[in-house]
């Protein structure tokens, strides 16, 4: 017979945030930084698919979701000099040389759309920027 399982699992994700104060803030700052850039991407991809075409929009879409893998790497290592670590970010640049090389080689896509579409993680920080300064509880 085996010893028992004293391990203990728990259901609910909030038991499983960190004690620290300040990894939680910034574990609620990434949260809502991804919901504004999601929320950027979906209107401005429809405005930008309206306005022009849908391949027009598809080009932002590509270079809208580089720049959220882009901002996620980004993330990741802030998170690891919040915890001690550093290192440089040329995974994070070898993302935009990707995608600006995917652009620029394929015929059908454009790099302006491409180009726009990556910076939207800048975008979505500055309409949270304002949306806390003007908004404050």
């Amino acid at each position: 017979m085996s010893a028992p399982d004293t391990t203990e699992t728990t259901a609910n994700p909030s038991e499983n945030t960190p004690s620290d104060p300040k990894m939680t803030e910034y574990y609620q700052l990434q949260r809502n930084l991804y919901l504004v850039m999601l929320g950027l991407t979906v209107v401005i991809f429809a405005s930008v698919w309206v306005a022009y075409s849908l391949p027009t929009a598809l080009n932002y879409l590509l270079g809208s979701c580089a720049g959220l893998l882009y901002f996620r790497r980004l993330a990741r290592d802030i998170e690891g000099m919040g915890n001690g670590g550093f290192q440089l970010g040329g995974a994070r640049l070898g993302i935009f040389i990707a995608v600006m090389i995917i652009a620029t080689q394929i015929k059908t896509l454009s790099i302006l759309p491409v180009f726009l579409g990556f910076l939207t993680y800048k975008a979505a920080i500055i309409v949270y920027v304002i949306q806390t300064t003007l908004f404050q509880e």
